[in-house]
C-alpha cells in the first residue's frame, strides 16, 4: 500500500505546480495588457500634440501676407503731409486778390467794334488768388452792373507783376443811340468798393453793358 501511495502524492504535487505556473502566466499577461493599454492611451495625445504643432508651423500664403500686412499697417500709421499739386484747384495758402491790390487799364479796342480791353495787373509784392468770374463793371449812365458774357474761367494765382484780361462791350451794333461814357467802375467782387478807371481813347457810346471773365490773354478776352 505504501508503494501505491507515492505516485498519487507526486501527481498532486505536479498538479499544484501546474496550477501555480498557470496563475503566474495569467498575472503576467494581465500586466502586459495593462502596459499596452497605457501606451495606447498615451499615443493619441502625443499624436495630437504633433498634429497641433504641425498646424501652427504650416501657415498658408494668406496668413503670411496678413502678418506682413499687420506689420506694415502699424509702421505706416502716421500720414505724411502732401504739397498741393499743380492744377488741383488748391491755392497753397495764397490770399484772395482784392480790388485795391491791382492796377487797371481800359482801352477801346479796334476789333470787335464797341468793345474795350480791361487789363488788371498785380501791383503788390505778393501773389494772390484772382477770382475769375466775379468781376463787376459799372458804366455810368446805365442802370446796374454789366452782364456776364462768354464762358466762365478758373480762379488762378496772379503773381506780382502779372496781368489778367477781360473784355467789355459798351453797346450793341444793332441798337441805335445811347449815352456817352468816359470812365467805368471796376470791382473784383460785388462786396468790394469799386475803383474808377478812365476809358483810354474814349468817350464811348453806351447802350448796353457786358463783361467777360478774366483770361490769360487779350485775344481770349476779346473773343466774346
Amino acid at each position: 500500500m505504501a508503494y501505491a501511495t507515492r505516485p498519487r502524492r507526486t501527481t498532486v504535487v505536479l498538479a499544484a505546480v501546474s496550477l501555480g505556473i498557470m496563475a503566474l502566466t495569467a498575472c503576467n499577461g494581465g500586466g502586459e495588457k495593462d502596459t499596452a493599454d497605457s501606451s495606447a492611451a498615451a499615443t493619441p495625445s502625443a499624436a495630437g500634440a504633433d498634429k497641433g504643432s504641425g498646424e501652427s508651423s504650416t501657415a498658408g500664403p494668406g496668413d503670411g501676407a496678413k502678418a506682413d500686412g499687420d506689420t506694415a499697417d502699424s509702421g505706416g500709421s502716421t500720414p505724411q503731409a502732401s504739397e498741393p499739386a499743380a492744377g488741383d484747384g488748391q491755392d497753397g495758402g495764397v490770399g484772395m486778390c482784392e480790388t485795391a491790390d491791382l492796377s487797371y487799364n481800359v482801352t477801346v479796342a479796334s476789333k470787335p467794334v464797341n468793345h474795350a480791353l480791361l487789363t488788371a495787373t498785380n501791383k503788390g509784392s505778393a501773389s494772390c488768388l484772382l477770382p475769375a468770374n466775379e468781376l463787376v463793371i459799372t458804366i455810368p449812365g446805365l442802370d446796374g452792373a454789366a452782364e456776364h458774357a462768354g464762358p466762365e474761367g478758373k480762379d488762378w494765382i496772379l503773381k506780382s507783376g502779372e496781368t489778367a484780361y477781360a473784355g467789355i462791350m459798351f453797346s450793341r451794333a444793332d441798337t441805335a443811340g445811347g449815352k456817352s461814357a468816359e470812365k467805368v467802375e471796376i470791382a473784383l467782387t460785388p462786396s468790394e468798393s469799386p475803383a474808377t478807371v478812365p476809358i483810354n481813347d474814349g468817350p464811348v457810346t453806351v447802350n448796353d453793358g457786358q463783361v467777360t471773365s478774366f483770361f490769360g490773354t487779350a485775344e481770349d478776352a476779346l473773343t466774346y
